[in-house]
């Protein structure tokens, strides 16, 4: 490293490289802002501080968590895309970046175009959940209880729009089951329906339900990801039920992204110190504690991954006739 700064320092006195050049070579000399689109205290906001102390150790400067809550993370995701494209101001990027570019007609910014993508930092999981003491056992009696009985059911998520309301109507869609989703005005009201004996099921976040679910307040009868949870290994995911579900797989996850034009020196650095980071088994365990599966990814897998959750998210919008705000 110190041969290479020589080097820049040797052609930058001989006139051949601008101090921009030398600029993103010195890259990072001053903290480092990840924007998160969420409050404090999610699995967003507990990702992106776990993974930003750790890069801050190894870049040797702070990062800075800054949450911007608000609008279905358009706030701060137009903060970022009005930022310098230096490398000082990151994007904790989500599922709801995808999400979004489906569910509003016009949005500040293009989240394919004016961002650009650096790693994927994790997974996390969905489930659909019961309370302890309903009659459905499995997902199986669920499902077959909801084609008995159609129209009867009804399963409770967060906000229309929201990630959880969306893998709700395409667990719908593609089980083949005509049931009632049920939007409520945030995860405690979910609970407390679910609890209370409202709803027959709801589909949210598994890692904040956890508490509940060892108090044996709840049950998870499967997930919605691909693998079963680390740490719930006799909870099937939803594919296990075959028929139509045999290849369903919604997880949610979060990533870091850039300023679009920041320079690509910058992203590939980031790039390759998070994939180190990513595989390092305490950065693992500690993501694991908080449900979230650690995978790190390439730009251009990042990229493509946005690109099929828009296609995907916009076209399970259009099929639940939600309309665009």
């Amino acid at each position: 490293m110190k041969f290479q700064r020589r080097q820049v320092l040797a052609a930058f006195a001989a006139g051949a490289v601008s101090p921009f050049a030398l600029a993103q070579a010195n890259w990072p000399t001053k903290p480092i802002k990840i924007v998160v689109p969420f409050g404090p205290g999610g699995v967003a906001d507990l990702t992106a501080r776990a993974v930003g102390e750790a890069l801050g150790a190894k870049l040797g400067q702070a990062v800075i968590i800054d949450n911007k809550p608000g609008a279905g993370g358009i706030t701060g995701g137009d903060a970022v895309v009005r930022a310098a494209p230096d490398g000082y101001t990151l994007f904790l990027m989500s599922n709801g970046t995808a999400v979004s570019a489906g569910l509003f007609s016009k949005l500040p910014f293009d989240p394919q175009k004016d961002f650009a993508p650096i790693s994927l930092l994790g997974t996390f999981d969905l489930a659909v959940i019961v309370p302890e003491n309903s009659r459905f056992k499995n997902l199986g009696e669920l499902l077959a209880a909801a084609k008995a009985n159609p129209g009867k059911l009804n399963i409770a998520t967060i906000a229309v729009g929201s990630t959880q309301n969306l893998a709700a109507e395409l667990f719908k869609t593609t089980a083949g089951i005509d049931v009632q989703v049920v939007p409520f005005n945030g995860s405690p009201m979910v609970i407390t329906a679910l609890r209370g004996g409202q709803v027959d099921a709801a589909i949210e976040i598994l890692a904040p339900l956890k508490g509940q679910i060892q108090s044996k307040a709840l049950r998870p009868l499967a997930v919605l990801g691909e693998r079963r949870p680390a740490d719930m290994k006799d909870v099937p995911t939803v594919a296990e039920s075959g028929g139509a579900l045999a290849g369903f797989n919604v997880a949610s996850w979060n990533a870091l992204a850039a300023p679009a034009h920041t320079p690509k020196e910058i992203i590939t650095k980031l790039n390759h110190e998070l994939q180190a980071l990513l595989m390092q088994p305490e950065m693992k365990k500690k993501l694991a504690d908080i449900n979230v599966d650690a995978r790190s990814s390439t730009p251009e897998q990042l990229a493509g991954l946005l690109s099929s959750e828009i296609k995907r998210w916009s076209d399970v919008i259009a099929r639940a006739k939600i309309p665009r705000q």
